[in-house]
């Protein structure tokens, strides 16, 4: 049975996973608004199979985009997931209790459980990774850049039960996305007047290594859990070198 909740997710390129997502909220979300961004590899296609609701939207600032995404929305009630990720059966039953007993709440944390190479992380930040996900409509507004997140006005409630996320379908695919959101970050930083500065690229990333591998204990989590922190200092090095990068081609210094 479905009920009165609408589901958005925006896309692009994101034909390998989002069947998987769809399919999870396909015959308990009476609306599922998906927007693209004139995606090429069959991702279009696989969405009209699930809703009639898929709209373009090209820009490279993913606040505006999950804005439009939610706006497009009919229902009181929304929620948000990513291509790469699905819903539970218990996450979906409790939901469903929520909207029915017209709580006080104007949304939700949600944990999610992250799949990586096949194995549940728990480690590492990684677990339970909380994150409103759930709200009322005319509460929420989104705002940030490449990390853009739901701000919602009112009290803020916590669900129990959580939904999965493949974050990596192997190593290439993780080292593409780290190059497009290091980009990404980076332009976010030389756009807010943010100057590079030499110990930040030296240090920030021991400084992960040592807060997720060691005291948040990612060790625990064996080769998947290296390859984690590994990938992460990477990706720290990188925005902060990619920094360096703008200011250089644009002719402005940054702090050495």
């Amino acid at each position: 049975m479905k009920i009165p909740i609408s589901v958005f997710m925006i896309t692009f390129n994101n034909a390998a996973t989002i069947e998987k997502a769809l399919k999870s909220i396909k015959d308990w979300s009476d609306e599922i608004v998906v927007v693209d961004s004139h995606s090429t590899d069959g991702t279009q296609e696989i969405v009209k199979k699930y809703t009639d609701s898929l709209y373009q939207f090209d820009t490279k600032n993913l606040r505006d985009k999950y804005q439009y995404a939610q706006d497009m929305c009919k229902n009181d009630w929304v929620m948000f997931i990513d291509a790469d990720e699905w819903l539970t059966d218990e996450i979906k039953k409790e939901i469903a209790g929520i909207i029915s007993s017209r709580t006080d709440y104007a949304g939700f944390t949600i944990k999610r459980r992250n799949i990586y190479f096949g194995k549940e992380i728990k480690f590492g930040g990684w677990y339970p990774d909380y994150e409103i996900r759930l709200y009322k409509k005319d509460k929420g507004s989104w705002k940030g850049g490449i990390h853009a997140k739901v701000f919602v006005e009112g009290k803020i409630g916590k669900l129990k039960n959580h939904y999965l996320h493949t974050p990596y379908l192997d190593t290439s695919q993780q080292i593409k996305t780290i190059d497009r959101y290091s980009q990404q970050y980076a332009e976010d930083l030389y756009n807010s007047n943010k100057r590079f500065h030499l110990i930040n690229m030296i240090f920030r990333p021991f400084y992960r290594f040592f807060r997720d591998y060691i005291f948040k204990l990612g060790f625990l989590d064996g080769i998947p859990g290296l390859i984690i922190i590994a990938s992460t200092m990477y990706y720290v090095f990188m925005k902060h070198a990619k920094l360096w990068e703008l200011e250089k081609k644009n002719g402005k210094k940054g702090n050495f």
